[in-house]
């Protein structure tokens, strides 16, 4: 079982970017699909980006499309969420979230993911 820590997380003004990683211990990171959520206080978790256990192909709420990038790096058991063009209604607790195996449904449902991370906060300034 991958474990998961996120890491860059932080301020950042309206239209600025930042680069979310994700690092998983455990030999199995390669076999593990990967999700990034969000929960802004009062809300409930929502789904970011997915992307596959070989990076071929990734899958983003459309509230993102076009601005932030999923993409990971299997030698160094890393996923990574580039955000760019960042807005105040971006602001959350950020969370990867790993999983494994055939599922069913869609790639933006919690339970697809076994395994969660502990969260990282982004803020962003009007």
């Amino acid at each position: 079982q991958v474990q998961l820590v996120e890491s860059g997380g932080g301020l950042v003004q309206n239209g600025g970017s930042l680069r979310l990683s994700c690092a998983a211990s455990g030999r199995t990171f390669s076999r593990h699909f990967m999700g990034w959520f969000r929960q802004a206080p009062g809300k409930q978790r929502e789904f970011v980006a997915h992307i596959t256990w070989n990076g071929d192909i990734t899958y983003y709420a459309d509230s993102v499309k076009g601005r932030f990038t999923i993409s990971r790096d299997n030698a160094k058991n890393t996923v990574y969420l580039q955000m760019n063009s960042l807005k105040p209604e971006d602001t959350a607790v950020y969370y990867c979230a790993a999983g494994a195996g055939l599922r069913s449904g869609t790639a933006s449902d919690t339970r697809w993911y076994d395994v969660w991370g502990q969260g990282t906060q982004v803020t962003v300034s009007s």
